[in-house]
């Protein structure tokens, strides 16, 4: 319990300083890298409350100089804090549009370039991913999606939506499955309870779209999520040999 009021105590902190910053920033046109460190620090800053270290495995699938799309398990909130921490270039996560509601983080969140989806409007949810493929082209930023679309309540990989992939498609940007674990034994789907934990961050090898189309699409999907599941499954002993 007193590990649980911590976490929220510095999650109030933490937002109300570092989104307070960003919003600021945006009001006064302020240009760089702000955006990026309000994200890693606010992140970092989570992880350390609770007590969480993250280690870090394929990093070298990162590529700084080209965009991406991270494609990744959702186990729990703390999913976020991890990758947000850890991925070293500019990003910007791809999320329901309910997230830009919360007070302050909500406006700081848009502010900082991130990209919201309203999942109940196609129409609105195409324009947004366009958006979202034009942005990493201009500066070879990259995007992260979670296409399972919830925090998964078993920790078993729920099906994929396809947003992310005809993003992938329609920008010819590679995937970079991720898998993220110990995350939901710090917290759970429908628990407000937060635990002391590890997380596991590993990046796969990049899988190329040249090839795939609209018509084989769900072959893509197979492989990205075949990639990923299989990252989960793999010993703790082989983490720590990596």
């Amino acid at each position: 319990m007193i590990r649980t009021l911590w976490v929220y105590l510095n999650l109030l902190i933490a937002t109300g300083l570092i989104a307070g910053t960003v919003v600021l920033a945006a009001l006064l046109r302020v240009r760089g890298r702000v955006y990026d460190w309000a994200a890693r620090s606010w992140s970092k800053w989570m992880l350390w409350a609770s007590g969480s270290p993250v280690h870090v495995i394929g990093l070298d699938n990162v590529r700084r100089d080209r965009p991406q799309i991270f494609v990744s398990n959702h186990q729990s909130w703390f999913d976020i804090f991890a990758l947000a921490a850890v991925i070293p270039k500019r990003y910007r996560f791809i999320a329901k549009k309910e997230l830009g509601r919360i007070p302050i983080f909500g406006a700081a969140w848009k502010a900082a370039g991130h990209i919201e989806v309203n999942r109940q409007d196609r129409g609105s949810a195409i324009q947004s991913l366009e958006a979202a493929g034009r942005l990493i082209r201009e500066d070879k930023s990259s995007v992260v999606i979670f296409p399972e679309g919830t925090r998964s309540p078993t920790g078993r990989l729920l099906p994929f939506k396809k947003g992310a992939f005809m993003l992938a498609l329609h920008t010819g940007v590679d995937i970079v499955p991720v898998a993220v674990s110990g995350t939901r034994a710090i917290l759970r789907k429908r628990d407000w309870r937060i635990r002391r934990g590890t997380i596991t961050v590993r990046f796969g090898p990049a899988i190329p779209t040249a090839g795939y189309t609209e018509a084989n699409r769900e072959e893509l999907i197979a492989l990205v999520r075949g990639r990923i599941e299989a990252m989960l499954h793999q010993a703790p002993e082989a983490r720590r040999a990596s």
